[in-house]
């Protein structure tokens, strides 16, 4: 297949098609920087981010997220973020098993991704798969991330809205306070809240965004019970009353800039043979145990 007809295919809604267009881009097979070119972004499609902790309840809360807006009509994208295995460096765990609710319905499309070694809780190639998604007719699109803890603010920089999803039992207010994950929550949801202590945790994480600096947003405290689907239309209210304030992610920009670097990086050294290197540097310091390495790597400056 043409790139030209299979892109076609993927703006028509062609499932089969979005799927070949993702492996095209995520495996860097020939064509797939044409084909990123070829995108164009002429509609919004807002794109979630849920994250957390593991255990918070990520996967059941996009159950629960997709299953109100089915009823809604709409047509849901979920990128499920997952380990990766050891082996054949494909995703752990699987869309089939934590969506398994949704996989038949032909208005949902999931996709598992494995992380490679990222360490921000999403994939290497989430931003090049996620500007693919957003070319296909969807209303929504939904990221969950691996779930690795404080170090998981990536999705920040890609989501229109991040949901942070907190249980109960996820420590005192100072802890709360000092984890780096809870600086990116435009809505948080407290999942679980049918524990003890769920209410207690929620009027304490509310009050401490009310000693925040006044913003555009104020970042909700949505209590949910995901398996009981309780407060999901209360979060789903929040989450689009967000996404029609029309503000600009000031992460994005951030994000993308590290992005653009990295692809920079990486088309400027495509010519570089890294074994040959290593080979050339130990042949050196066989033969001049003062080898210096910076005038050996002047002639790459030009």
């Amino acid at each position: 297949m043409q790139l030209t007809e299979l892109y076609e295919q993927v703006i028509a809604g062609n499932f089969r098609a979005l799927a070949r267009a993702i492996s095209l881009v995520e495996n860097e097979m020939p064509g797939y920087g044409q084909f990123l070119q070829e995108l164009t972004f002429t509609r919004f499609t807002p794109v979630i981010g849920i994250t957390g902790p593991p255990g918070a309840g990520k996967s059941s809360l996009v159950n629960a997220l997709v299953g109100t807006l089915l009823a809604q009509k709409a047509k849901i994208a979920i990128l499920a973020i997952d380990p990766t295995s050891p082996f054949n460096y494909g995703a752990l765990l699987g869309d089939r098993i934590r969506l398994a609710q949704h996989f038949n319905n032909p208005d949902v499309y999931i996709r598992s991704m494995a992380t490679r070694g990222s360490l921000g809780g999403l994939s290497d190639k989430i931003i090049e798969v996620t500007d693919v998604v957003r070319n296909a007719p969807f209303d929504y699109i939904f990221i969950e991330t691996v779930g690795v803890g404080q170090s998981e603010v990536e999705i920040a920089g890609l989501a229109d809205t991040t949901i942070v999803v907190m249980v109960p039992e996820a420590g005192d207010e100072i802890q709360t306070m000092k984890s780096g994950i809870m600086e990116i929550a435009d809505i948080f949801a407290v999942n679980k809240a049918d524990r003890d202590s769920a209410d207690a945790f929620a009027r304490n994480l509310g009050k401490m965004l009310h000693e925040k600096p006044a913003a555009a947003w104020n970042v909700p405290v949505i209590k949910t019970i995901a398996n009981k689907n309780e407060g999901i239309e209360e979060l789903l209210a929040q989450i689009q009353k967000h996404t029609q304030i029309n503000q600009l992610n000031p992460k994005k920009a951030f994000l993308l800039a590290q992005k653009a670097l990295q692809l920079i990086q990486k088309q400027r050294m495509k010519d570089i043979d890294r074994i040959g290197l290593k080979n050339q540097i130990a042949q050196l310091l066989a033969q001049n145990r003062h080898f210096n390495l910076y005038r050996f790597i002047e002639k790459y400056y030009t």
